[in-house]
């Protein structure tokens, strides 16, 4: 009986195992374009990868380059630490120079938006004030 049973169950793997007839036809040719398409752009992901990564090597050197020049041309470096060591250089160069650039910007936001606010405000008050004398006779 477990002969039977293992025998049948062979059998019957090994039918779904096995394709029931060949791929032909309309099948095989969008089966053949839908490689072809996932095959051109996996190799259009690849190339832009690469040459990302090509513009972002580029990019930090650049960097690190111009900081480098930048240390030399100032003076200032980065120093080990040491009790009479205070932290700064040209980092905190830039964090002052990115710190004025944003509070400058606050300012005349801030400016722009006191005076359309006290404009609204006029207007407003006028616009009432029109329409207070217009229901009164």
């Amino acid at each position: 009986m477990k002969v039977r049973h293992l025998a049948g169950a062979a059998i019957a793997m090994a039918m779904f195992a096995a394709p029931m007839h060949a791929q032909g036809g309309l099948n095989k040719v969008a089966n053949n374009v839908s490689k072809t398409i996932k095959k051109a752009g996996r190799d259009t992901k690849a190339e832009v990868h690469r040459d990302a990564s090509k513009t972002h090597q580029a990019l930090t050197k650049a960097g690190n380059d111009t900081k480098g020049e930048l240390k030399r041309t100032t003076g200032v470096t980065s120093q080990t630490p040491d009790a009479e060591h205070k932290p700064g250089g040209v980092n905190k160069l830039a964090r002052d120079v990115s710190h004025a650039g944003k509070k400058l910007g606050a300012k005349a936001k801030h400016g722009v938006k006191k005076t359309s606010s006290e404009a609204h405000g006029e207007l407003t008050k006028a616009g009432k004030d029109a329409k207070e004398a217009v229901k009164k006779p």
